[in-house]
């Protein structure tokens, strides 16, 4: 090996030695923030009066996007009870969409028509009440409750919240589709109710 090329190698083996004293601090670091001390979920502490690890919010605390002051949006409801208008405008494509979502979440049970004999009842489940049908007082199930007049905040309502043995399904349908599939419920309604006059002309000749 030639003096100039002991040199070189000379040069290149305190250059890596340089380099791998900027390099193994951060190495260090890093490693050490990654097994720094921490709880696991649910974990039990000595630390708290309580003997819990996890710490409930600070009271009034409200998650990122979780700031719902619309109730009309949100909760289905107006200043004097269940809402009974839409919150927002009512378009063939928010029908579209509900008949969708009606198809996924609640024909199982209410079938296609909205009269109640889905497959799940057909297996043996128990009949939920029909949309299209009027409701005395003391009917059951529903507590009297008339399907055809109740507001369409009703509907929302009901798919947030659950009722008899329909549970929520808050956590599966956003407030969107839910108002989607209200609207729908109502189309489905107005599908059996709708006089001859109402029908668009072209319906009206096919009928003819």
């Amino acid at each position: 090996m030639t003096p100039e090329t002991r040199t070189r190698a000379r040069r290149w083996l305190q250059q890596g030695a340089l380099i791998s004293l900027f390099l193994l601090p951060g190495c260090e670091l890093r490693q050490a923030m990654y097994n720094q001390p921490r709880y696991k979920a649910m974990a039990a502490s000595s630390f708290f009066p309580d003997g819990r690890s996890a710490r409930n919010p600070v009271a009034g605390t409200i998650a990122r996007g979780q700031l719902h002051l619309d109730k009309h949006f949100y909760e289905g409801k107006g200043d004097t009870g269940l809402a009974t208008t839409l919150p927002m405008p009512l378009t063939v494509a928010l029908l579209e969409r509900g008949q969708q979502r009606f198809g996924i979440y609640c024909s199982p049970c209410h079938d296609r028509t909205g009269r109640g004999n889905g497959m799940i009842v057909q297996r043996g489940l128990k009949r939920p009440p029909s949309f299209h049908q009027d409701r005395v007082p003391g009917d059951a199930p529903g507590n009297g409750v008339n399907l055809k007049t109740v507001p369409v905040g009703y509907f929302f309502d009901v798919i947030t919240n659950g009722f008899g043995v329909m549970p929520s399904y808050a956590s599966r349908i956003s407030p969107q589709d839910r108002w989607a599939i209200a609207a729908y419920v109502r189309t489905l309604q107005f599908s059996q109710d709708a006089s001859f006059d109402q029908l668009p002309a072209e319906d009206q000749r096919q009928l003819q």
